[in-house]
């Protein structure tokens, strides 16, 4: 597999400055007209990208009122999996007006497809690459099929276990996927940050050989942040217009003020990284001159010695390096060195 991707023209990878995924998920909240402000806030924050999920109520679940239908915790406490989903989708018919919408203002649009038909009408809309949600990871017939498109593949692993991610992997490499990027997700909502288990990205780069990224359902941006630090080339933050909208992921999701800065910051997070190398940076240069060196600091005479007394190691830096005091005590002034000039090895004999 390849150390990068590509999507939509942007290469993702290592070498490459964090791509940010703005998940707009259902805090559109069924307005399309927040749809399209949700795609115009992330272009102007700085997003490279925006994300939607494509399913129905019918796709996902069954409108069944038995127990196993029913959600008992978290956020979505209380409500059946078809009511969630019911309220929580985007209707078919918006996903070609906003890909347009997108395409105008030059920000990539692609989605998380949850079965075989949202890859269909992904595929008539010419989506650039599709992402695999955490909870479809084990979805191996869905991945199946999204890998025969030959798009580019994301894929989150939260609640995946190392065999569940191993699957999934060989089923996308297996069925044509050749580019190909892990998520490393906590499917909490929202997760605690003392939960990010960030040091495990390192391990899935290792492991797979293939660019890895971070999916985050922190609140803040303190763990996409530390992310880039360990390698995530992706980020992913479901966003929003205003938490006091109150959509279904509002609560732990970035406003657009928030999203700005996280654009800013894991931009900056990255080019801190820099490169293992020992060349001096410009910003060095104009300091080398206030190092130690050593110094002539009493009036010395031609022939007389040279003592701890007569020379030291001071700044700045324009002598011979500190190292070099041993080699020049107890020998002999070559000429005289008038109190304050850096001592050079042709001054001693």
């Amino acid at each position: 597999m390849k150390a990068k991707i590509t999507i939509a023209g942007r290469d993702i990878g290592a070498n490459f400055p964090p791509y940010v995924i703005a998940e707009m998920s259902a805090n559109h909240n069924g307005d399309i007209d927040k749809a399209y402000q949700i795609i115009a806030m992330a272009k102007k924050a700085g997003a490279q990208a925006v994300k939607m999920q494509t399913y129905t109520p019918d796709t996902m679940t069954l409108d069944c009122h038995l127990p196993d239908f029913q959600l008992t915790e978290g956020l979505w406490a209380g409500r059946s999996l078809y009511e969630l989903y019911q309220e929580a989708h985007t209707p078919w018919d918006w996903h070609k007006p906003l890909f347009d919408y997108a395409r105008q203002l030059g920000i990539t649009l692609f989605s998380s497809p949850f079965d075989a038909t949202a890859v269909d009408l992904l595929e008539d809309l010419n989506a650039p690459a599709y992402k695999i949600a955490s909870f479809e990871a084990i979805d191996l017939p869905l991945i199946k099929y999204v890998a025969q498109t030959g798009k580019p593949m994301i894929i989150s692993t939260g609640m995946a276990d190392l065999q569940e991610v191993t699957e999934a992997v060989n089923t996308a490499r297996d069925n044509g996927c050749r580019q190909l990027l892990l998520l490393h997700c906590i499917s909490g909502y929202p997760t605690p940050i003392a939960q990010s288990n960030l040091k495990l990205m390192t391990d899935l780069a290792q492991t797979f050989k293939i660019p890895v990224g971070l999916s985050d359902h922190t609140l803040g941006t303190t763990a996409a942040i530390a992310g880039v630090a360990l390698g995530a080339c992706v980020l992913e933050k479901h966003v929003t217009l205003s938490r006091a909208d109150e959509g279904v992921d509002g609560s732990f999701s970035l406003e657009p003020d928030e999203l700005h800065d996280l654009c800013i910051q894991t931009h900056q997070a990255w080019q801190a990284l820099g490169a293992v190398t020992y060349v001096r940076q410009p910003a060095e240069q104009q300091n080398m001159h206030l190092r130690r060196s050593i110094y002539v600091v009493d009036d010395i005479r031609q022939g007389e010695r040279l003592t701890a007394k007569n020379i030291r190691i001071i700044r700045p830096g324009y002598g011979l390096k500190p190292k070099y005091l041993p080699e020049v005590i107890g020998r002999c002034a070559a000429k005289d060195l008038p109190r304050g000039v850096p001592l050079s090895l042709e001054d001693v004999r």
